[in-house]
């Protein structure tokens, strides 16, 4: 009877000891899941940020224009005629509303130059390096070298004159758009910092509306 209940004490005890220790597993188990799920979902949101970041630079790409001297000399390319009628003539007033630079849409410029002629928008590698920059608004037909007098068309090759930006000069571009059309060089203070702006090449009819 004794060894009976010893035998019955004793595999109580064996089960407990089992039962015990699955719950123990279980919870081991659970936490190294969780653990697991935590690190997965760290690691796709690392993932999700470096995505984001990277549309974001590839929109950006080519639309930097933080080494541009917005203002310049005054001075024009030979041959490009002024504009015998314009809708802002030398000397009015007309309110930016292009963004090609930071502080530029919205500024009230005053009309120092208005010419007609054929404005591209260009895609090039700089001469002095770096990244390729693309859709860059604008350069004149007056501006290439040896263009003729045709305009381009969309997707042809010349090489330019324009030192608007660094590495620009004598760069070989590749038209992206071409339009005729008036062209103005413009005084403004940019809505940003305050700067003043001298001689600013180009701004199209387009690109400038009425002061109300």
């Amino acid at each position: 009877m004794i060894n009976f209940k010893k035998r019955f004490l004793l595999g109580l005890l064996a089960a407990l000891i089992l039962v015990l220790g699955a719950c123990g597993n279980n919870e081991n188990t659970k936490s190294t899941n969780e653990e697991t799920e935590n690190a997965n979902q760290e690691n796709m949101d690392t993932e999700k940020e470096s995505m984001d970041h990277s549309s974001s630079e590839e929109d950006m790409e080519g639309m930097d224009h933080s080494n541009m001297d917005m203002s310049s000399s005054g001075e024009v390319p030979e041959g490009l005629k002024e504009a015998e009628n314009p809708t802002y003539p030398v000397g009015s007033k007309a309110v930016i509303q292009s963004d090609h630079m930071e502080g530029m849409k919205g500024a009230e410029a005053t009309i120092v130059g208005a010419y007609d002629t054929t404005v591209y928008s260009i895609s090039y590698t700089p001469t002095t390096g770096g990244e390729k920059v693309t859709n860059h608004k604008w350069v004149i037909h007056e501006e290439l070298i040896d263009a003729g007098e045709t305009p381009l068309e969309p997707g042809a090759e010349a090489k330019t004159e324009a030192y608007h930006m660094e590495g620009m000069e004598d760069a070989t571009v590749v038209i992206d758009s071409a339009e005729e059309t008036t062209v103005y060089m413009v005084d403004f203070t940019t809505t940003t910092g305050g700067e003043e702006v001298k001689n600013h090449k180009w701004v199209t009819e387009s690109e400038l509306s009425p002061v109300k």
